[in-house]
């Protein structure tokens, strides 16, 4: 059965608290430094851009401010151009893109039972 509307929601969520529990303390130099946590920034971005895609076109018009378009243009990037991924730009999400999004997913998923 493929995930609905609230699995996305759920999926995007979790991946952004994961990047902000994995990220807790970081500046811009570590977060170059790091490898490994560069890469799986990456990957939770990749699931929160596939994600965000695939919501309802209704549900987006619910947040003009969030620039679906260049969220699909991001995930794109990561999936066939990851070799040319720009750290700065990783980090601008992370550090200015994030919170909103989370806010709107917030706003919208179901307490867990």
């Amino acid at each position: 059965m493929p995930p609905t509307v609230e699995d996305r929601l759920r999926d995007i969520l979790e991946a952004i608290v994961e990047i902000e529990a994995l990220l807790a303390g970081y500046d811009f130099a570590r977060f170059t430094a790091d490898k490994t946590s560069r890469m799986a920034t990456e990957r939770y971005l990749e699931v929160i851009c596939e994600a965000a895609r695939r919501l309802p076109d209704e549900m987006k018009k619910d947040a003009s401010s969030i620039d679906w378009q260049a969220m699909v243009n991001f995930g794109n990037r990561l999936r066939h151009a990851y070799h040319a991924t720009d750290v700065g730009i990783v980090w601008a999400i992370v550090q200015d893109h994030l919170s909103p999004l989370k806010s709107f997913v917030e706003g919208r998923v179901r307490p867990s039972s």
